[in-house]
């Protein structure tokens, strides 16, 4: 069973611009400047993805002077991937079961 943290996640991460974000920060700091360079949006709209990415726990912000550095809470991903695939076993297990 998803708790609350994850359901927020995995609705974050439906929105394909956040899903794109998450693309750009796979492996890397980046300033929000250069994540917008990515992107065909305002700068107001990618902090409103951000906030949302960042509310759920999926990016952490790290304070630079004006800048906020963003990166992936790599550990939030791993977790979100351990309740994926238990969901995926415990569905599997269960249909298995009952069909005997």
């Amino acid at each position: 069973m998803f708790n609350e943290r994850q359901i927020k996640q995995l609705k974050a991460l439906a929105e394909p611009t956040r899903a794109q974000i998450v693309e750009v920060l796979r492996g890397k700091e980046l300033c929000a400047c250069h994540i917008l360079d990515h992107f065909s949006i305002s700068q107001p709209t990618l902090s409103h993805h951000m906030k949302i990415l960042t509310d759920c726990g999926l990016i952490k912000i790290r304070k630079e002077g004006i800048w906020n550095h963003y990166e992936l809470q790599l550990d939030q991903f791993h977790a979100l991937s351990d309740s994926l695939k238990f969901e995926v076993e415990d569905r599997k297990s269960t249909r298995l079961n009952s069909s005997h």
